[in-house]
């Protein structure tokens, strides 16, 4: 079954020309992973299938995206669609309060009032969920921004978790964090798959080959309009690629 199914979808900074022709259908309950150059479209593409995009002055899509075979822009509303398609940023964003308010801060915004013990299950589960609960759950009044970069990562995965997303993008989750923290976040994402589907942009083709099933490579052109190389199942892409990618790869503008 599809997630996403994107039908020769264009993009548009102003009158830059970012995304061309883009055709793809991401599948439900799965880790499907963006990769590709600098610069070539990775994350305004992970950016326009919850519309986080709108935000900024100037943009323009033409083409179709549907998200479960309705049209994003036609049949959803932006901020109801947000609610099911959830965001985790490149660089950890806690925000400057405890640990439990960062949690609860989407049940409030977005559900009817949840009674205390309804919120204090909701909290437990999302950082149960998001492997952290054993590490914070004596300190969850404390400050979100005493916890080290990989557990506040972690917090903003629970975050989202709390709002009870079916799909979860991540940008570049781990860019910003150290090995360890970024196993921690891999390993994660294996049992998240099995509840959310997962769309994660990254530039570590080696993390692409470990957690993803299905892959993504997009290229830019000589007008710096980015464009889909190839998609289909990660063993495929990266075992048998395009020639393309391949002589991206060894002429280092991969990455």
């Amino acid at each position: 079954m599809n997630t996403f199914s994107v039908i020769d979808m264009d993009f548009w900074y102003g009158t830059h020309h970012a995304l061309t022709s883009i055709r793809m259908d991401i599948r439900d309950k799965a880790i499907t992973a963006f990769i590709g150059p600098s610069g070539c479209g990775k994350s305004t593409f992970l950016r326009t299938l919850n519309r986080i995009n709108d935000t900024i002055d100037g943009v323009r899509v033409e083409g179709t995206v549907l998200y479960k075979g309705l049209d994003i822009y036609r049949d959803y509303d932006p901020l109801d669609l947000r609610s099911q398609v959830g965001m985790v940023f490149q660089k950890p964003n806690p925000f400057p309060m405890s640990i439990y308010d960062n949690i609860a801060y989407g049940p409030r915004l977005h559900h009817a009032v949840l009674k205390k013990h309804e919120l204090d299950e909701l909290v437990e589960k999302s950082l149960r969920d998001a492997a952290l609960w054993d590490e914070v759950k004596d300190r969850l009044h404390k400050s979100a921004l005493g916890l080290s970069g990989g557990q506040q990562q972690r917090l903003c995965i629970a975050r989202t978790l709390a709002v009870q997303p079916e799909v979860i993008l991540m940008d570049e989750p781990t860019s910003a964090l150290d090995p360890i923290s970024t196993s921690y976040i891999e390993e994660l994402c294996f049992k998240l798959k099995e509840t959310y589907t997962l769309i994660i942009v990254t530039h570590n083709m080696q993390q692409a080959s470990r957690i993803s099933d299905y892959t993504a490579f997009f290229m830019i052109d000589d007008d710096r309009c980015g464009y889909l190389v190839e998609y289909g199942e990660t063993a495929q892409v990266f075992y048998n690629p395009k020639e393309e990618r391949t002589e991206a790869y060894i002429s280092g503008r991969f990455g």
